[in-house]
Parts: structure tokens; C-alpha cells; sequence
């Protein structure tokens, strides 16, 4: 079975995603450093393992900040777009306004889920 595709990238363009597979744990966050990390109030997550990820567009891999002692936060050096979080372990977190169809019901949080 050919596994699923979801793709996306920052506001320029220069860094794009391919994500594969099925998404894990679409939630929201609204700590401090995820506020600080998109200027907004609520950021909404979905997670896949870090082999699953593919950088493809241009710029190759996003520019990262050491923002904890276990992850990275991932961002457009270009555009500025902030694009998700690299973990130490085996996840990365995309944020999921970066996604191209972000109405897919696998990648909404459940508390953002419609009936």
C-alpha cells in the first residue's frame, strides 16, 4: 500500500515539507514557547517520525533554534515562517497551518474537529 502524502512549506516557498505516512497526535498548544514560537495565542501541532519527513523545496532543511534541552524549533531563514519543532528523538512536530490542505481530518486537533 503506497502510504499517504501530505505536503506543505513556509510563506516564500523555499523550504517545502513531504510528510508520509499517518500523522500522530494533532493537538493544540498554548505554553509560552509556543506563543513566543508563532505570535499568536494557540499553535496547532501534528506529528510524524523523523524518517517520515522530507525537506524538498530549495532551501533544503530549515534553519533551527535550540529553543530546550530536547527539541529544536524550525523556521524559514528567508521568509521567517516558522515551520515546526525537530526533537532530539524520533518526532517531528509540523505545524499544521504550513500544511497545503490543512482540512484533512487526520491532521485536526480533536478540539478543532467539525461534526
Amino acid at each position: 500500500m503506497i502510504p499517504k502524502e501530505y505536503r506543505g512549506g513556509c510563506l516564500c516557498g523555499n523550504i517545502k515539507f513531504l510528510a508520509l505516512g499517518d500523522p500522530n497526535n494533532p493537538h493544540t498548544c498554548s505554553c509560552s514557547m509556543c506563543q513566543r514560537h508563532s505570535g499568536a495565542l494557540t499553535l496547532c501541532w501534528v506529528e510524524f517520525p523523523k524518517e517520515a519527513v522530507q525537506w524538498t523545496g530549495e532551501g533544503g532543511e530549515p534553519s533551527l533554534y535550540r529553543s530546550s534541552d530536547y527539541s529544536c524549533r524550525a523556521f524559514c531563514s528567508q521568509c521567517g515562517s516558522s515551520l515546526g519543532a525537530i526533537d532530539d528523538g524520533p518526532t517531528v512536530g509540523l505545524i499544521l497551518g504550513n500544511f497545503d490542505h490543512q482540512g484533512q481530518q487526520e491532521l485536526a486537533p480533536l478540539s478543532l474537529m467539525k461534526d
